[in-house]
């Protein structure tokens, strides 16, 4: 089935280029679209180590990755998007910016095609509003690292049809994915812990309470979890992060949304994460996650 299926995802920073991975692993036909061929090849790469990686590793068949790879389609024209049965909006929380999108992608897709949304802060039902299909429209958020991640949070908004959203759970699961039903409300499950807790995080090395090291050391070994928050924002970036902040802050108006003054100051100087090789902790590599 999935073969005769194809998937669009636009935008292709750390979330697009997991989550096309996640569909050409799938076995689904995958375009991968930006408005810039060099971030796109960039892209490839950081699939093609990871899957290459996976090999290694034995999660795939030797010679597997290349038949995935085969499957990762790149563009630069939105055009190319015209056989697609679902395409995924993964750029920065920006609603004019989707709207932008959107709108161009609706007067190029056939009207079977699914429109989603990978926001997590900004409402369905805004961005559908300007989708031009908003009852073909439907929340899509996966989780980071989407490639290794296997949660999505599925929001549907006020005019998204009963059908669309039973055809984009089926494709969720399709993608390996496991699906959640949330309501379209701001954060909606893990970003609305998620977004204060790092904050608080943030706050305590602007307080000099520990360090970058022995907060991750802390939550991971007595929390359990597998990456640690200051891990996990220099994965997000502070230049995303401070637009996730903006957005939830705004739409809720809680203090702990606000974005703490250490993410401002680490902007102004270059360190944004793993994506400028320096953000709470230091990278030789800019490779994805997991390769």
């Amino acid at each position: 089935m999935n073969a005769s299926k194809t998937i669009g995802i636009v935008g292709c920073g750390t979330m697009g280029t997991g989550i096309a991975i996640v569909a050409a692993r799938a076995g689904f036909k995958t375009r991968i679209y930006d408005l810039k061929p060099e971030p796109l090849e960039n892209a490839r790469k950081q699939a093609a180590a990871f899957l290459k990686k996976s090999v290694e590793r034995g999660k795939l068949a030797a010679g597997e990755d290349a038949q995935i790879m085969a499957q990762f389609l790149t563009t630069t024209e939105a055009k190319e998007f015209a056989d697609c049965d679902l395409v995924i909006e993964a750029v920065f929380e920006d609603l004019k910016v989707k709207h932008s999108i959107f709108k161009q992608l609706n007067d190029i897709c056939p009207a079977h095609t699914i429109f989603a949304s990978n926001t997590s802060t900004i409402s369905i039902t805004e961005i559908a509003g300007g989708s031009g299909r908003a009852d073909r429209f439907v929340g899509m958020h996966f989780c980071l690292p989407a490639q290794l991640m296997k949660l999505v949070e599925m929001s549907p908004g006020m005019n998204t049809s009963d059908a669309t959203f039973e055809a984009a759970w089926a494709l969720c699961e399709a993608l390996g994915q496991k699906p959640v039903r949330t309501r379209d409300t701001p954060g909606f499950i893990l970003n609305y812990f998620l977004i204060p807790f790092n904050n608080d995080v943030i706050n305590l090395i602007d307080q000099g309470v520990a360090d970058a090291a022995n907060i991750d050391l802390a939550v991971k070994t007595a929390l359990g979890y597998p990456l640690g928050p200051l891990e996990l924002l220099d994965m997000v970036g502070m230049d995303t992060q401070l637009l996730l902040c903006d957005a939830m802050h705004g739409l809720t108006n809680e203090p702990r949304a606000a974005c703490p003054p250490l993410v401002k100051r680490m902007i102004g100087a270059g360190r944004l994460g793993r994506k400028t090789g320096q953000g709470f902790h230091t990278y030789d590599s800019s490779k994805i996650f997991g390769a």
